[in-house]
């Protein structure tokens, strides 16, 4: 008997964790940190729901923290196994994972030495060491798919998810006693048509899929984002102001500048200077330039005439603490890309505590803002936030400019499972919050006719 236990993304969109148990051997799919809500992130200092020894092997489908962020803290807890994931992952991971067990061993210092814990000591979650440990681990699979052995009677397939650099769709191979099931995850289906990656391929014949859910109750706003971020920079050099741009490091802050240089090439915004304060999204850049397998048509055309079409005419990259700490000396039209996208740590908070109670300024929400995140907190128009323990009052200006996720909205996804060469014997919608992920499995529903499971936390499935 083979069973699939959802361990994350069930009811909420972070923390990732897909459980395979078969033939007395587990495979678990993506290992992501819970992120948001306390009650959520709670879980990450929970004992976990299974020991880390006895997982045999991970699968990833791609880099993002919410997907890959917990395997420290698995190996520091005993797991030794191998990671398999793409070469674009792998090349994502070497960046992420230091940089986030970096950022947690930070913030612990910070609220030591302000006094701004509910823990004496305030403990990072894992350390840079059991990052670099898990980097160990990885295993570089084709992301074509070419089918690779995992463990016995299990073996998997990867495919372009087009959600970020690297991402891939699974399709695992799970060897019962009367058959072979196949279970397809989506992963992070990825926006047609987004700039620089290709788009997601078609999905491959399955039993089993569990299918995201983002934007399972929406459709991404119709404006192109290139016109909504052309409308702010231009507001931002007419009252010499500054804009502060929330970003994932890894993909939108690469959109941005690429669409920025753009709007520049056009002359169709003025030239200001672009900060781009965040050491990892600093590299990531450079790993997208460089993973020309996954460019697109378009990406490929404007590399042609521009060695790096990820570079604005006025671009600085932020690389030290103390580069990063000037910016608060400074002031006048600016934009500043900082990390995380959702605001739950890093230096954009610091850039928060200046700009958030500036009449004069702008925030740009540009992706998913998680419930219970400051960056949720900040974009539903709550008018004092704690950041770094302080209660900041919010007078800036606030703009969310929808067309800029690396998502598939509800109508892509259904686009997307069209291609599948055959109904599946049952579909398990994940990675969305409650209401999201409920409309998702409605439209899949009324679209398929298709049987569909909206799984709980820790809720377990038979594979038959």
């Amino acid at each position: 008997m083979a069973t699939l236990t959802f361990w994350g993304a069930a009811g909420t969109v972070t923390g990732s964790k897909y459980l395979i148990d078969a033939n007395q051997k587990r495979v678990l799919v993506d290992c992501g940190l819970f992120q948001g809500l306390r009650a959520l992130r709670d879980r990450n200092w929970a004992e976990a729901p299974f020991p880390a020894r006895s997982v045999d092997a991970v699968l990833l489908t791609h880099a993002h923290i919410d997907h890959t962020g917990y395997l420290p803290r698995l190996v520091s807890q005993g797991f030794r196994g191998p990671i398999y994931c793409s070469r674009g992952t792998t090349e994502l991971l070497r960046i992420l994972l230091p940089d986030s067990a970096r950022l947690q061993e930070e913030e612990a210092d910070y609220r030591n030495r302000h006094r701004i814990t509910r823990f004496t000591p305030a403990l990072p979650l894992y350390t840079e060491e059991d990052a670099e440990a898990t980097l160990k681990l990885l295993q570089v699979v084709p992301n074509d798919g070419q089918v690779i052995k995992i463990v016995k009677g299990i073996s998997a397939e990867f495919r372009i998810a087009g959600h970020i650099l690297g991402s891939s769709q699974v399709l695992a191979h799970v060897g019962t006693d009367e058959h072979i099931q196949r279970v397809l995850f989506s992963g992070d289906l990825g926006k047609y048509h987004q700039p620089i990656i290709r788009d997601p391929v078609a999905p491959p014949a399955c039993e089993y899929l569990v299918v995201e859910s983002t934007y399972g109750d929406r459709i991404h706003d119709p404006e192109e984002p290139k016109i909504a971020l052309e409308r702010v920079i231009k507001n931002a050099a007419l009252h010499d102001s500054e804009v502060l741009i929330p970003a994932f490091a890894v993909g939108r802050a690469q959109e941005l500048l690429y669409l920025i240089r753009e709007l520049e090439d056009e002359k169709r915004i003025p030239i200001l200077p672009v900060i781009l304060d965040s050491p990892m999204a600093s590299a990531a850049t450079k790993v997208y330039a460089n993973r020309r397998e996954e460019h697109d048509e378009e990406y490929v055309t404007a590399s042609a005439g521009n060695a790096n079409p990820m570079h604005t005419h006025s671009m600085i990259a932020s690389a030290t603490r103390e580069q990063s700490k000037q910016l608060n000396k400074e002031r006048g039209a600016r934009v500043i890309i900082s990390a995380s996208g959702m605001m739950t740590g890093g230096r954009v908070l610091h850039h928060a505590l200046r700009v958030l109670p500036d009449s004069n300024a702008t925030i740009v929400f540009v992706g998913y803002q998680a419930a219970g995140t400051l960056g949720r907190r900040v974009a539903d128009g709550e008018k004092e936030v704690k950041v770094l323990g302080q209660w900041i009052p919010v007078r800036c200006q606030s703009v969310k400019i929808g067309g800029f996720s690396a998502h598939a909205d509800w109508q892509e996804v259904i686009r997307w499972l069209r291609d599948l060469p055959a109904p599946p014997r049952r579909v398990f919608v994940t990675h969305g919050e409650v209401g999201s992920a409920t409309a998702m499995a409605q439209h899949i529903r009324e679209r398929f006719n298709w049987p569909v499971d909206v799984p709980e936390h820790g809720q377990q499935f038979q594979l038959t």
